[in-house]
């Protein structure tokens, strides 16, 4: 994915997750398990100082009634969710996951990140 930096909703924030990312597939290149990545990455941002929580819980209603529970990997000072993979290529149903988990909290924005052969980086708008 070829970045650029914008002037979006909360970029300073994806910016630095961004970064950290990068770093931490620098570091680690490729081949561990999701959840190295996925605990590499909130030990980053933990250094950076931002508000990080992991396997977030999410409620999925429908008609008031809740009806399932997600956990998703990364939450950033509640505005950015990060859901961490580490497969051979993405593909659109994990684009879909990432959208459902925003539609099922007051979180807009989403960073989807492949720690695969080749590092690759989506960003999910969902506007409430």
């Amino acid at each position: 994915m070829k970045y650029i930096k914008g002037d979006y909703k909360y970029s300073d924030i994806t910016e630095k997750i961004i970064k950290e990312a990068y770093y931490v597939y620098n570091e680690l290149g490729y081949g561990f398990l999701e959840k190295i990545y996925e605990n590499a990455l909130v030990y980053r941002l933990g250094i950076i100082e931002l508000k990080v929580e992991q396997q977030y819980p999410i409620n999925v209603y429908f008609e008031k009634a809740l009806v399932g529970e997600y956990f998703a990997d990364i939450v950033i000072e509640n505005k950015v969710i990060v859901e961490v993979k580490a497969i051979e290529k993405l593909n659109q149903i994990h684009e879909v996951q990432l959208v459902n988990y925003l539609k099922a909290t007051d979180i807009d924005i989403g960073l989807l990140i492949n720690f695969g052969k080749k590092m690759d980086i989506k960003r999910k708008i969902h506007d409430i």
